[in-house]
C-alpha cells in the first residue's frame, strides 16, 4: 500500500479544525480569524487533548505561502487613487498614531527590561491595527456607511504602507544585528528606488501587455498569470534583499491599477482564504500556554496599552487633522486592536531568531484579547463622546469646533499643491529611470565593452556616451520640461513672494540633473 505523506494528513487536520471553528465562531458572531488561531492552538504541539501536528516545519512553508497571498490580496485592494482620496486627514492621523504607538512600545519594552531588538519589534507589533477585524466589526454593527469610516479606512491604508516599510527595516536590523542609521537610510533609499522602478514598469509595461493579450485571458489564464507574476515578484524582491511579503504586495498594487484589478481580486479571493486560514492556524500552533502564563502580567499591561494608547492617539491625531470630536472618538474606539500584520512582524523576528521566544505568544495573546474587545469599544464611542462633551471645558469644545470648521473650509486644491505635485512626479520618475539606466550601464554595458576592447578608458568612454544618449530624453524632461503652465503662471503673476520658491524649484531640478550626470561619470571615472 502506498504511503500517504504526513503533509497531506496534517493539512487535512488543519483545514478540518479550521472549518469547524469557522462554523462555531460565525454562530457566535466572532471574527473568524480568532477561530483559526484557537484551532491552531488545539491541533498544535502544546495542546495534546486532540490529534496534533508533528512536522511543524512543513506547515511553516504553507504559512509563508499564506503570508504571500494575504499580502498579494491586500495589494490588490490597495490603490494609490484610494490613498489620494483619503487625503491629508488620514495621513496626519496615521502618522501621529503610528509614531506615538511605536514610541510607547519601545519605552514599555525597555521598562520591562527587554532587549533593544525586542523593544523595537514590540513597537512595530502594537502600532498596526487589524484591517480584517475592523471591517468585520463594521459589517456586523452596521457602521460601514457612517462618516468616520472613511477616515478609519484611510488610516488603515497608511498603516499598511508603514507595516511594509517596517518589514524591510526590521529585516535590515536582523541582518546587521545593530541599529545602524546609515544602513537604515540605505535600506529606505533602496526600498524607494525599488518601488518606484517597478511601479513605473507596471504602469507603462504591464497594462500594455494585458491589453494585447485581452482576447486570450480567460478566468483560468488570468488567475494563473496573476499568481505567476506575484511569485515572480516575490523571487525578485528576495533576490535584491527584501521580504517575500513586500514583493507580493508590490505586484498586487501594480495589478490593482490595471483594468483587470477587480477581476483578479475576485479570482484570487478563494486562494487567499485557503492559505490565509493556514497562516492563522499556524499562528495558533506556536502559542505556548506556559509562556503565556509566565508573562501574563506583560500581556495584561500591553493589552491596556493597546486599547488605551490607540484610542487616545487616533483620537488626538484625528483632532489635529481637523476632524470633529465625535468622529475623532469614533475612529479612536474602532482601532483599539492588533492583528495580521502584528503576527507577520512577530513571525519575522522569530524566524530570523533575533527576538526572544516570549515575544510571539505575547503578541498573539494581546491580539486575541483586543479582538474580543473591539465590538464593545465601538459601541462605547457614543457614550464616550457624550462624556467628553460634558466633562471638557466649554472653551475647549468651542475651540475644537472652530478649528474643525476652519480645517474643513480650507480649499483642497491649490496652485501650489498642483505645481509641487507636478515637480515631485517629474523629478522622481525621471530620476528613477536615469538611475536604472546608470546601473544597467555599470553592471552590463561596460563589462561587455571591456570584453571586446582591451583599452579600459576607451571602453568606459563608449559606455558613458551611450548611457548619456539613452538618458538624454529623461534628462531633458527633468531640467527643461514645462510644468503645469497655467498654475505656474498664475503663481508667478499673483504674488511677488511666490517667485523665490518657484525659482528654487527650477534650481532644484537642475541640481538633480547635474547630480545624475555626475553619478554616471563617477561610476566610470572615479
Amino acid at each position: 500500500m502506498q504511503h500517504l505523506p504526513n503533509l497531506i494528513t496534517e493539512l487535512a487536520l488543519i483545514l478540518g479544525a479550521a472549518g469547524i471553528t469557522t462554523l462555531v465562531f460565525r454562530r457566535l458572531r466572532q471574527p473568524v480569524v480568532l477561530g483559526y488561531i484557537i484551532a491552531g492552538f488545539m491541533v498544535g504541539p502544546n495542546f495534546n487533548f486532540f490529534p496534533t501536528i508533528s512536522e511543524i516545519d512543513n506547515i511553516k512553508i504553507w504559512a509563508e505561502i499564506g503570508v504571500i497571498f494575504l499580502l498579494f490580496a491586500l495589494g490588490l485592494e490597495f490603490s494609490f487613487k484610494k490613498l489620494a482620496k483619503v487625503g491629508a486627514s488620514a495621513g496626519i492621523t496615521g502618522t501621529w498614531e503610528i509614531s506615538m504607538m511605536m514610541l510607547i512600545g519601545y519605552t514599555t519594552g525597555t521598562m520591562l527590561g527587554w532587549s533593544s531588538t525586542d523593544s523595537i519589534f514590540l513597537g512595530g507589533i502594537i502600532a498596526i491595527s487589524s484591517t480584517t477585524i475592523i471591517f468585520r466589526a463594521f459589517d456586523e454593527l452596521g457602521l460601514k456607511t457612517r462618516q468616520f469610516t472613511s477616515l478609519v479606512l484611510g488610516v488603515l491604508i497608511v498603516e499598511d504602507l508603514v507595516a511594509i516599510l517596517m518589514l524591510v527595516l526590521l529585516s535590515t536590523l536582523a541582518v546587521s544585528q545593530t541599529f545602524d542609521g546609515s544602513e537604515m537610510l540605505f535600506a529606505i533609499f533602496k526600498l524607494v528606488f525599488f518601488l518606484c522602478l517597478w511601479f513605473l514598469l507596471g504602469i507603462f509595461l504591464l497594462p500594455t501587455l494585458l491589453k494585447k493579450a485581452s482576447k486570450l485571458l480567460s478566468n483560468e489564464t488570468l488567475l494563473i498569470g496573476a499568481i505567476a507574476l506575484c511569485l515572480g515578484m516575490v523571487v525578485l524582491a528576495h533576490s535584491v534583499g527584501f521580504s517575500a511579503a513586500l514583493g507580493a504586495f508590490i505586484m498586487g498594487s501594480i495589478l490593482s491599477e490595471t483594468i483587470y484589478g477587480e477581476r483578479i481580486e475576485n479570482l484570487i479571493s478563494s486562494v487567499k482564504n485557503l492559505f490565509g486560514a493556514i497562516f492563522f492556524v499556524s499562528v495558533g500552533m506556536l502559542i505556548d500556554p506556559g509562556l503565556l502564563y509566565e508573562y501574563a502580567g506583560p500581556v495584561a499591561l500591553l493589552t491596556l496599552i493597546v486599547i488605551g494608547g490607540k484610542f487616545f492617539n487616533v483620537s488626538i491625531g484625528a483632532l489635529i487633522a481637523g476632524k470633529p470630536l465625535r468622529q475623532a472618538v469614533q475612529a479612536g474606539t474602532s482601532m483599539t486592536q492588533i492583528g495580521e500584520f502584528s503576527f507577520i512582524i512577530a513571525t519575522l523576528g522569530l524566524s530570523l531568531k533575533i527576538t526572544s521566544d516570549f515575544l510571539y505568544p505575547i503578541a498573539v495573546g494581546v491580539s486575541v484579547i483586543t479582538t474580543f474587545t473591539t465590538p464593545f469599544m465601538m459601541r462605547l464611542a457614543e457614550p464616550l463622546h457624550k462624556f467628553l462633551e460634558k466633562r471638557l471645558p466649554k472653551k475647549w469644545i468651542e475651540g475644537l469646533n472652530r478649528y474643525s470648521a476652519g480645517s474643513q473650509t480650507i480649499r483642497g486644491e491649490s496652485d501650489w499643491k498642483t505645481v509641487i505635485g507636478a515637480y515631485s512626479r517629474l523629478i522622481l520618475t525621471n530620476s528613477v529611470i536615469s538611475i536604472s539606466l546608470i546601473l544597467l550601464s555599470t553592471y552590463y554595458l561596460q563589462p561587455a565593452f571591456q570584453s571586446w576592447i582591451e583599452n579600459f578608458w576607451l571602453a568606459s568612454l563608449l559606455s558613458v556616451l551611450i548611457s548619456l544618449g539613452v538618458m538624454a530624453p529623461f534628462l531633458w524632461a527633468l531640467v527643461a520640461k514645462k510644468i503645469q503652465r497655467g498654475a505656474y503662471r498664475s503663481l508667478w503673476l499673483d504674488n511677488k513672494y511666490n517667485r523665490g520658491p518657484l525659482v528654487m524649484l527650477e534650481v532644484l531640478r537642475n541640481i538633480v540633473g547635474v547630480l545624475l550626470v555626475s553619478i554616471l561619470l563617477w561610476q566610470f571615472f572615479p
